[in-house]
């Protein structure tokens, strides 16, 4: 008689569910526009809250996907093995998380400020609107980015509850970032995205253009990053740094190409993984050199 496999438990199905390990892409750009606004004293409870609102908003953002995507992750054979296709993770667990998420990150805006709080619709908006962006526009990786582009101007309001346009150069920097890495994830699905009706770049136009337009994107992110670094201030290993950046960029674009697509993982979790925590570690070197940042 065949023994059954047992089930993983329901919290770690829900996580694998959301990919938790994927908050690495835009939480590291939150801190950098956190301890660049705090400086020279980091406030630690608000970095705590700063990392709560985070990872809760991409949860909820994620569980939300998941839910709304599911019949389309069932036809597409890259994605029929999600948790809610198979039935690993039930709809309803799948809601509730969800649900559980929206209300940490509510919270954590309630208890950084008052605009935080007033905002928070504002940043949810993109987060539920994009799943259903592929569904009426070649163009989601744009309605991606902008949802990945408020982290580091609501990490700034969330130190010095005032708006200012300063960060939103660096959320553009994540936004293109994040969308132009979108544009070559996508170019996987491009054929299965055609057949069932989803829309994206590389179905409309493309592997190739697809390709081209990240590679676009990738250069205005750098100028964004460079533009960054002299709005606030920033010294040398700031720009050592995007020294490094431009190779990563340089290295995914390289081993992607229209007629192998094998590699695209690699690019998509090692060279962005090196970009978002370099980046953070360098700016935070720099923070302290310059503007003696102390704890």
């Amino acid at each position: 008689m065949t023994a059954v496999a047992p089930r993983p438990p329901p919290v770690r199905s829900f996580l694998r569910l959301v990919v938790i390990e994927h908050s690495v892409f835009a939480l590291p750009f939150a801190y950098v526009a956190a301890l660049t606004a705090m400086r020279p004293d980091v406030r630690w409870g608000t970095l705590a809250l700063i990392t709560v609102a985070m990872v809760a908003g991409r949860t909820f953002a994620m569980a939300a996907n998941r839910v709304i995507d599911r019949g389309i992750d069932a036809r597409n054979p890259r994605t029929a093995r999600r948790e809610l296709v198979t039935g690993a993770v039930p709809v309803r667990i799948a809601v509730a998380g969800a649900g559980v998420a929206l209300a940490a990150f509510l919270a954590a805006a309630a208890a950084l400020n008052p605009l935080c709080l007033a905002l928070a619709p504002v940043a949810v908006a993109p987060l539920i609107l994009y799943p259903y962006a592929k569904r009426v526009t070649d163009l989601p990786h744009a309605v991606l980015g902008l949802a990945q582009a408020v982290a580091p101007v609501g990490a700034w309001i969330a130190v010095t509850g005032e708006w200012d346009w300063r960060p939103v150069v660096l959320g553009l920097a994540v936004g293109t970032w994040i969308g132009g890495f979108d544009l070559i994830y996508a170019c996987q699905d491009a054929e299965v995205d055609r057949v069932i009706g989803v829309r994206s770049v590389p179905a409309r136009w493309g592997v190739r253009a697809a390709l081209r337009a990240s590679t676009c994107t990738h250069l205005v992110t750098f100028g964004l990053l460079v533009w960054w670094g002299l709005l606030v201030d920033y010294g040398p290993l700031w720009y050592a740094g995007l020294a490094l950046t431009a190779a990563a960029f340089a290295y995914e674009h390289s081993i992607v190409r229209p007629g192998d697509l094998s590699r695209v993982n690699r690019a998509f979790f090692t060279a962005n993984g090196v970009v978002g925590l370099g980046l953070l570690a360098v700016a935070v070197a720099d923070l302290v050199l310059t503007a003696g940042l102390h704890p």
